[in-house]
């Protein structure tokens, strides 16, 4: 980019802000009469002061990012994107930026090379805070060479060229207008990652009432591919879209770590299911020896019949675990109700009421039903299970000294977990107590206030202006946070829409996570079958699909390779044909160079067959190389593949397909 125009654009930028500044200077004092107005009724007040601070709130959010893109048009106009809208009152209120759900923003989200929509150019800018750091462009008018040239450009850091270059197969798939599971399949340098991305920018756009609010999840296969594409959606993509690998969806949880294919088979199948129900019912336990209940004239013991009575009622009230203590609390107290009046004495029965209330208050009945039907969490668990204290179970493939040190396998088991035990209802009770604080906190200022202001019969009193619930809730915690943020931290969150990458590698038990984040089943499944290297991955997406949604899906094939030369491609297929011997591969619009092979007799060869200029790596099982895993979903100028003969085919089709211009094949020297 040229030095000037950045220049240009700054000071564009800088005005937006300038603008930004007055008007939430016009909103805050425009709230600030509102809550002094005497003349209001309270409710026609306190709806001014809510949709005031709404609008307050939308604009201090504004502040980070405020201008994300600009659209040029043919006739030679400019439209300048942001989070709000703002305009110039002293120039009969000309938009100054327009605000993303304005019709005239529509081209910004779902323009393609296929379809610029009137546009010649689309800008994003990257933003720190109130800085313009850049820009890149998308030129969306191209044809014939202009396609070449933008295929054959060196790669960036991170994907964003192809969304100039979507052609009309990918952009048939874009627009596709299905509320189900829509599956995209296709080869290497299909563009199925782009296609997929772009579609969630569209949706953004077509449904952006249901996104904005719920949000839309992105699933990749590791953190460096997810920082690769974070630039494909437009910057509106940082407030209602998350990222996450399938080692980040249970919240506090970032595993990366690999368990052995037989573990990660075992925890992968939906077998495991079963076992953590079995892990739960095992922590149900009875008492070996009667636990002693003392009350205020007698002592009763909770022996294993009571408790096995307790249980059964427990287990047959259709609460999950945590939920379900209540009720084994409860059929223990009823239980000890009869011994306890036996020894008391029949002169004594009309006291059964208080003796069963003391039961229910009882430290010691409370503390048996910690021993015996603990409240458990997830993590507790599964580590437990892990560390062998679920003995019943065996297992010994699953025992870990650390049962705490969580690999990405784990992360289905913990949410599972989690959705059998159930809450306990400790952070509602909280939360509701906690509000009653405030309000009563709330009422006494106003009295100490009122009190005050009693003398003065002419002035404006507190109590007139607010109540006492009204005034703890607007000094409350507000969650500021964004949609993707709110959505990140909370496991019960569901999504509007939900896309996953490189789909194949994901194990059954990954895919029940992803299912319960998407109950309306909105979902945009990107992969291929012949690139999987997971044992516990997908074989066939009816077989994966049907149970969930039965016919509510349907499949989309990429057959144009536009990143892979044929020559590489070529190269690549006797992997390919180990795999499945009737696949054809995607047709790649350039020919390109035939691969290099050569043999070294040191690895510091192999580091100085980079390339000087461009993106390139080095793929192969030596230290600080990529493996073939890191590699999915990536691509790079130039790329060196170290010994293919040590991977399996997937792993080397996988390898041997992400150059988009020179690939040089070594094998060292014995």
């Amino acid at each position: 980019m040229a030095t000037g125009e950045l220049s240009t654009e700054q000071q564009r930028i800088s005005f937006l802000y300038s603008r930004l500044d007055l008007e939430r200077a016009a909103v805050k004092a425009e709230l600030d009469a509102a809550l002094l107005d005497r003349d209001e009724q309270r409710w026609h007040r306190e709806v001014a002061v809510r949709t005031l601070s709404e609008r307050l709130g939308r604009l201090r959010v504004a502040d980070e990012g405020l201008c994300f893109g600009r659209t040029d048009h043919a006739d030679g106009s400019r439209t300048y994107i942001g989070r709000i809208g703002l305009f110039d009152p002293a120039d009969d209120y000309r938009p100054l930026l327009t605000d993303w759900r304005a019709p005239v923003a529509r081209p910004f989200y779902t323009a393609t090379g296929a379809h610029p929509e009137g546009l010649t150019r689309r800008r994003h800018y990257r933003t720190r805070g109130r800085r313009l750091d850049g820009f890149y462009d998308d030129e969306l008018q191209l044809a014939g060479t202009g396609l070449l040239e933008a295929v054959n450009a060196p790669r960036a850091d991170t994907m964003r060229d192809i969304v100039a270059t979507i052609q009309a197969e990918q952009d048939e798939v874009i627009r596709l207008d299905h509320r189900g599971v829509l599956v995209i399949e296709g080869g290497p340098g299909t563009g199925k990652t782009a296609v997929a991305l772009h579609r969630v920018a569209y949706l953004l756009y077509t449904q952006r009432e249901r996104l904005s609010r719920q949000g839309v999840l992105v699933v990749g296969p590791n953190p460096g591919f997810l920082r690769y594409i974070g630039q494909v959606l437009p910057s509106l993509g940082e407030t209602d879209v998350v990222f996450a690998t399938p080692g980040e969806l249970f919240p506090g949880v970032r595993a990366t770590r690999e368990d052995v294919p037989e573990v990660q088979g075992l925890k992968g199948g939906l077998s495991a299911v079963e076992l953590l129900g079995e892990a739960i019912a095992d922590r149900q336990e009875l008492p070996e020896h009667p636990m002693p209940v003392e009350l205020e004239d007698v002592t009763v013991h909770v022996d294993a019949s009571a408790a096995l009575a307790a249980r059964d009622r427990a287990r047959a009230c259709g609460l999950r675990h945590n939920e379900a203590r209540q009720v084994f609390h409860d059929a223990l107290a009823d239980a000890l109700v009869a011994p306890a009046m036996a020894l008391i004495g029949k002169d004594w029965s009309d006291l059964a009421g208080d003796v069963r209330r003391e039961l229910g208050d009882s430290p010691d009945l409370r503390e048996a039903v910690d021993a015996l039907w603990p409240a458990l969490t997830a993590r507790r668990l599964l580590a437990d299970l892990y560390e062998g204290r679920c003995f019943a179970l065996g297992y010994p493939e699953l025992y870990r000294s650390d049962g705490r040190a969580w690999t990405v396998s784990d992360v289905p088991l913990l949410d599972e977990a989690a959705e059998q035990l159930g809450t306990s209802g400790e952070a509602e009770r909280l939360a509701e107590r906690e509000r009653a604080e405030a309000v009563e906190y709330a009422r006494g200022v106003l009295e100490v206030i009122d009190t005050d202001q009693a003398m003065h019969e002419d002035e404006l009193r507190a109590v007139d202006l607010v109540h006492a619930e009204w005034l703890a809730d607007r000094h409350a915690f507000r969650d500021d946070r964004t949609v993707a943020e709110r959505a990140a931290a909370d496991r019960e969150w569901t999504y509007g829409h939900v896309v996953v990458d490189e789909a194949q590698e994901l194990s059954p038990m990954e895919w029940r996570v992803l299912m319960r984040r998407s109950p309306n089943r909105s979902m945009t499944v990107v992969g291929d079958l012949h690139q999987r290297q997971a044992e516990a991955g997908v074989r066939s997406w009816g077989d994966l699909l049907s149970p969930y949604v039965r016919d509510r899906w349907v499949y989309r094939r990429l057959t144009v390779n536009y990143r892979t030369p044929a020559a590489i491609m070529e190269y690549a297929a006797p992997a390919l044909a180990e795999l499945d011997p009737a696949a054809v591969l995607p047709a790649s619009v350039r020919r390109g160079e035939p691969p290099v092979e050569m043999v070294v007799e040191d690895l510091e060869v192999v580091w100085r067959l980079r390339a000087e200029s461009g993106t390139s790596a080095v793929i192969g099982f030596v230290e600080g190389a990529l493996t073939p895993r890191d590699a999915k979903g990536l691509e790079f100028d130039t790329v060196v593949v170290v010994e293919p003969e040590r991977f399996t085919a997937a792993e080397r089709y996988v390898a041997l397909t992400r150059a988009t211009q020179r690939l040089v094949v070594v094998r060292l020297k014995s």
